[in-house]
């Protein structure tokens, strides 16, 4: 699987933590996505938690300054979401995180090498 690189829409939103958020579009392996991004450590925190659901945005893109090992739970997270662990461009990686509604516990998952960027898409 591939995705091509970013491509800014320059449109921002109000997050549901009342920031702005920027929106880029995202080619995943042929299908274009609108993610959020999360660039710094409050965003990288908080995520995709006490969404119950996205209106301009098909889910979210994490960026981080170098390649690790990155874990992601269903805490407040209220949509099931799949999760792309991205290196270099390169989708390396697949996961399936559940909403915590649907799982009624705490379930994470975690990348299978360092990674850059994760991706959470909403599933429909």
């Amino acid at each position: 699987m591939w995705i091509t690189p970013l491509k800014p829409t320059n449109l921002k939103i109000l997050s549901n933590h009342h920031q702005e958020q920027p929106i880029v579009e995202l080619d995943i392996d042929g299908k274009m996505h609108r993610l959020l991004v999360a660039d710094h450590p409050y965003a990288w925190q908080q995520g995709l938690m006490h969404y119950r659901e996205l209106t301009q945005a098909d889910g979210m893109l994490f960026i981080f300054p170098v390649k690790d090992y990155h874990s992601f739970w269903n805490q407040n997270t209220f949509m099931d979401l799949d999760i792309y662990w991205v290196a270099d461009h390169t989708i390396v990686g697949t996961a399936f995180l559940p909403s915590i509604e649907k799982t009624g516990k705490v379930v994470s998952v975690a990348s299978p090498e360092p990674v850059e960027w994760v991706i959470e898409v909403v599933r429909k």
